[in-house]
């Protein structure tokens, strides 16, 4: 046999040529897909390239790329330019982020839920609406976008955070997911790019895998994305759109500076991309950081999309969100509105609206605001290592460990110990990196004492590691 026979070809994946059927590049993908849901590869495993794998198969160069493209849509795979394509860091498991479990007793530093806070409120205001002799008009489906005087109370919440805007261009979505969710459908093909931060939300990883787009990571520093590099790989991959969480990126709690949301405005201005802004932690930025102006749609309003939940500054089982869009956009997201959903419910619209025409909703911010700066505090107490970095009033803290392993090893090894957390690898784009961190939620556990015993354990344990 030569040298370079079929068996000792060294390549990171051999596909079984004996298995490969027409369309070849279908069973390709196929055997690839099979090949990391077995484990067979793992994530950040680099691909061989396309040239040297049709080689190894005796197959066109073309089949092969079409096999990768196909894996890529599907969110199996990530192409980085330069560098090759990857195993996705989240293509052997599902990344979502939510509560479909049983509640045991762990203590959960990992989901994300947002301080519950004046419930007897929001229950008196529930009987009151009950009461009214319009509340029949709120259990129908009119007024899909949201009924004229609660759209007109989002317009003047949203002043609170530096959002100009007006009833014809805001609609009431059922919370922040779902808004993204539309925008998507509304706004993008499947194959588009879009530009997010290396670590970004992860329930957004999810949405792009489904709508089938392909999401490239951008580099960032202290300030933010960088404005060069979105526009370096803008030109390299030709980006549709920017997906951004300005004023605290879930999960690193990192700000973009109002300097830096200059520079990416002037890049999405002159590239012509698609801004989605998800600003669910604008109510504790305004008037909480230094140099905050308002969101980066503001510097860009007839290319941005901007999401504004209320589901962190009010209440989280309310979904109500509220959606800010151009004249451009208008046709498609209500065509999308009317698709996914119909409408938001009018019930939960009527509910936020009452609690911000009564300035209820002021006050359960500022609590929020009181209840988070605490448990900053105790965390600082635990990691003061890591004081002053990101926002200062995040629900959640973006810890580095020194543990390389992968990340759902790393999160079972702490369940053992008694804790929830999340690793980085559920909020990755692109290609693994050496460091690895764990997303700390600071908000659900509503006994501060399971909160610090937590944090105790965390800190044993990233200590040993």
């Amino acid at each position: 046999m030569a040298i370079n026979g079929f068996y000792n070809y060294p390549l990171s994946w051999k596909p079984d040529r004996a298995k490969l059927t027409r369309p070849v590049y279908l069973s390709l993908a196929r055997q690839l897909k099979e090949d990391i849901a077995s484990g067979c590869l793992a994530p950040g495993t680099r691909l061989p390239p396309q040239r040297e794998l049709a080689r190894f198969l005796g197959i066109n160069f073309t089949t092969v790329t079409r096999a990768y493209k196909l894996c890529e849509l599907k969110g199996l795979l990530q192409a980085v330019t330069g560098s090759g394509t990857f195993v996705a860091s989240s293509a052997a498991r599902s990344v979502t982020i939510s509560t479909e479990r049983p509640r045991s007793a762990l203590i959960d530093l990992g989901f994300e839920n947002p301080f519950q806070v004046f419930t007897d409120q929001i229950r008196e205001i529930t009987r009151d609406i009950a009461g009214r002799k319009q509340f029949p008009q709120l259990l129908d489906y009119a007024s899909p976008t949201g009924m004229v005087h609660q759209k007109a109370a989002g317009v003047n919440w949203l002043k609170n955070i530096g959002v100009e805007t007006d009833p014809d261009h805001l609609m009431l979505v059922s919370g922040t997911q779902n808004g993204l969710a539309m925008s998507l459908l509304a706004l993008f093909d499947p194959g588009d790019r879009i530009g997010v931060d290396t670590y970004t939300y992860a329930n957004f990883i999810e949405l792009a895998r489904l709508h089938h787009l392909q999401l490239v990571a951008i580099g960032s520093d202290e300030e933010g994305m960088r404005a060069d590099l979105l526009e370096r790989q803008h030109r390299l991959n030709a980006l549709k759109g920017v997906f951004l969480m300005p004023s605290c990126c879930n999960p690193t709690t990192r700000m973009i500076s109002e300097r830096r949301k200059k520079a990416l405005a002037q890049v999405i201005r002159r590239e012509q991309l698609i801004l989605l802004e998800d600003d669910i932690h604008a109510f504790f930025t305004a008037g909480t950081v230094a140099d905050y102006a308002g969101p980066l749609a503001r510097l860009v309003p007839e290319q941005s999309v901007y999401v504004s939940g209320t589901s962190k500054p009010l209440c989280a089982g309310l979904r109500v969100a509220y959606l800010v869009y151009p004249d451009r956009f208008r046709e498609a997201l209500l065509q999308a509105l009317f698709n996914v959903n119909v409408k938001t419910s009018s019930l939960d619209g009527e509910i936020i609206t009452e609690l911000i025409l009564t300035g209820t909703a002021n006050a359960m911010v500022k609590k929020k605001q009181e209840l988070a700066a605490e448990r900053n505090r105790l965390f600082f107490r635990y990691f003061p290592e890591l004081e002053g970095q990101g926002h200062p009033l995040s629900f959640y803290r973006w810890l580095p460990i020194p543990d390389t392993r992968g990340g759902a090893e790393v999160e079972q090894a702490f369940q053992q110990q008694g804790i929830r957390v999340y690793h980085s690898d559920r909020f990755l784009c692109g290609k693994r990196e050496m460091q690895a961190y764990l997303r700390v939620a600071l908000s659900t556990e509503q006994d501060i004492g399971r909160l610090e015993k937590g944090l105790s354990i965390l800190r044993e344990n990233v200590k040993k590691a």
